[in-house]
C-alpha cells in the first residue's frame, strides 16, 4: 500500500498515512468560505483526489510562486507590504486533480482546473483557521518535507466529516 495524505477540514490538519498509521501531521489552513467544488467558489475541494505535479523541488524555503513559477523573490515581511493583495503561493506546489467524475473532476467542479493546491504560505497565517482561497496552505519547512515525502500520484482524501480521528478506508486507497 502506498501513503495517502488525510485532510480533514474541521481540525484543520493534514496527516500523511501509511498502513493505517499516521506517520506525520500537519497543521493546515483550508478555504475561508468553507468546503466545496463549483468553479470560483473560494472552497476547498472535499473527495478522493490525487497529487497530479510537484512544483518548486530545489527552491530556497520562502520563494514565491506566480502562475506556478519562481519569481525569485523570496518572502519577507517588507515583500508582504510592497504586494499586500497577493495570495502567498510559497516554497513548493502540490497540484491536485480530483478523482470522483462529476463531484471533483470535469465540468464545473474540476480541481486541477480550479488550480487548487497544497502549498507553502507565509508561516503566520497557518493558525488552525481556514483562511485561503480554496487551496490547502502549509508552513513552508513543513510543505518541503511532506513534498520530499511523496511522489507524485499519491491519493489525498480531503473531508469534512466530524469524526476525525477515524482513518480512511485505506483500500480506497490503492
Amino acid at each position: 500500500m502506498k501513503p495517502v495524505l488525510h485532510i480533514h477540514i474541521p481540525d484543520q490538519r493534514l496527516n500523511l498515512i501509511d498502513n493505517g498509521i499516521i506517520l506525520k501531521s500537519y497543521s493546515i489552513s483550508t478555504a475561508r468560505n468553507g468546503p466545496g467544488e463549483k468553479e470560483n467558489s473560494g472552497c476547498t475541494p472535499r473527495g478522493w483526489h490525487y497529487v497530479r505535479a510537484k512544483i518548486g523541488s530545489g527552491l530556497p524555503p520562502g520563494s514565491v510562486l506566480v502562475g506556478r513559477r519562481p519569481t525569485g523573490e523570496i518572502y519577507s515581511a517588507r515583500l508582504a507590504l510592497e504586494y499586500p493583495e497577493r495570495d502567498w503561493i510559497l516554497s513548493r506546489i502540490l497540484w491536485l486533480c480530483g478523482l470522483e467524475m462529476g463531484f471533483n473532476r470535469l465540468g464545473k467542479v474540476d480541481t486541477f482546473r480550479r488550480y487548487i493546491y497544497i502549498h507553502g504560505s507565509p508561516d503566520h497565517l497557518i493558525d488552525g483557521t481556514p483562511a485561503s482561497c480554496g487551496c490547502i496552505r502549509m508552513r513552508n519547512a513543513e510543505i518541503i518535507e511532506l513534498f520530499d515525502l511523496i511522489q507524485a500520484g499519491t491519493k489525498v482524501l480531503i473531508c469534512e466529516r466530524e469524526n476525525g480521528d477515524q482513518l480512511p478506508e485505506m483500500s480506497l486507497c490503492l
